[in-house]
């Protein structure tokens, strides 16, 4: 498929096409249930995916529909079933998500640890056969419109290169973490434990550009500034990229990560899960979901995050033109920026391709609007 990027500050309406949230949703949800899923399983599916893009996180959204239609369409994903609790505590609880779509199994996570954090001041739920749930920053967003903070960790395939290793044995292994404030602010933190995702190393080689220091590592593990080399047996590298530059703190936060999820959950972790793009068995993905009531603690939790966000927002900038932001602050301007236009910008290529996807399916073209500005 096409690279999916959104540059507002050249918004051009002859290159971009713009779609209206509900059509992209309903455009989804066709598409997927003309694949195999259940209505509801789609919906879930289709939230998710509109909701990375409505945020900024093209590469999440839209972008991975083809994927999710070849996970049904060649039966390695599950159509039929509902998540299964296989064991729980009043606070805790282990989910057999039935190799459904990850983001059917996410929400029903997620919601089972809001419900016992409302009962037991915290709830932490671990799932295994789960699939791509798109971002982690969603689930946390359903805890924090409970008034909690909500974490959310998953693994993926081996992509990363960790610290003095040669061989990818760990995926971008995301972590989001949401807290909420006495507004409709919130920190919002949604962050791969590697440097950059994948998709940023291929555009870089579409162009014809190097890479920066810390991005990725040829096939001896070595760092390289070469695309060509990361993506043709090479891999990604952790955050903060070399060793030297910190990126053993990368790789700890991916192992971690591999160990709240496909450790504690009985999923695949490191170098087990399938290779990105394949669909030779299935992904058996590993997923943590931690809702924590803020009431179970010190009063006054939501005033005091505000004050903290509001503190570092009045900072002083290092450059005038480029205000101090917190996590959470970028995908607020790019709503914003959505909201005005009335719907979200994709790239007309993008949008012809995923007609083409649509088409293969039976299903018709995607909905599109003349932005309002």
């Amino acid at each position: 498929a096409p690279m999916l990027s959104t540059n507002f500050t050249n918004f051009s309406h002859s290159e971009f096409a713009c779609v209206p949230r509900e059509a992209a949703t309903d455009f989804i949800v066709k598409c997927i249930t003309a694949a195999g899923a259940t209505t509801s399983h789609a919906t879930d599916l289709a939230e998710l995916l509109v909701a990375a893009d409505y945020r900024g996180h093209f590469s999440h959204g839209m972008n991975r529909l083809e994927m999710y239609v070849k996970d049904l369409k060649t039966g390695i994903c599950d159509v039929k079933g509902e998540p299964v609790v296989e064991k729980e505590t009043v606070a805790t609880a282990m989910v057999d998500g039935g190799n459904l779509l990850g983001p059917a199994v996410g929400k029903f996570c997620m919601n089972l640890a809001i419900k016992k954090a409302s009962e037991a001041g915290v709830g932490w739920v671990c799932a295994r056969r789960s699939n791509h749930y798109s971002i982690a920053g969603y689930y946390g967003l359903m805890a924090a419109e409970k008034s909690m903070i909500g974490m959310s960790m998953c693994n993926t395939s081996p992509l990363v290169v960790g610290s003095r290793a040669q061989q990818c044995t760990l995926g971008t292994n995301p972590i989001a973490f949401v807290a909420p404030t006495n507004s409709s602010d919130n920190f919002a933190l949604d962050m791969a434990t590697s440097t950059v995702a994948v998709g940023k190393i291929e555009l870089q080689k579409r162009k014809g550009e190097n890479i920066p220091n810390g991005w990725g590592a040829d096939p001896q593990g070595r760092e390289t500034n070469d695309p060509t080399k990361v993506l043709n047996g090479g891999g990604l590298l952790p955050l903060g990229g070399s060793e030297i530059g910190g990126g053993y703190k990368g790789y700890g936060l991916a192992m971690m990560v591999e160990v709240m999820c496909g450790v504690l959950a009985g999923a695949h972790y490191g170098k087990n899960i399938r290779r990105w793009g394949t669909t030779e068995r299935i992904a058996d993905l590993g997923q943590c979901f931690i809702a924590v009531d803020p009431k179970a603690f010190f009063p006054g939790f939501e005033e005091r995050l505000q004050d903290f966000i509001d503190s570092q927002r009045n900072l002083e900038p290092s450059d005038p033109n480029h205000p101090v932001l917190v996590a959470g602050d970028p995908e607020r301007i790019h709503m914003k920026k959505c909201d005005d236009m009335g719907g979200i910008p994709y790239p007309k290529n993008v949008v012809e391709y995923m007609n083409g996807v649509a088409n293969k399916l039976g299903v018709s073209s995607m909905t599109t609007i003349n932005p309002k500005v």
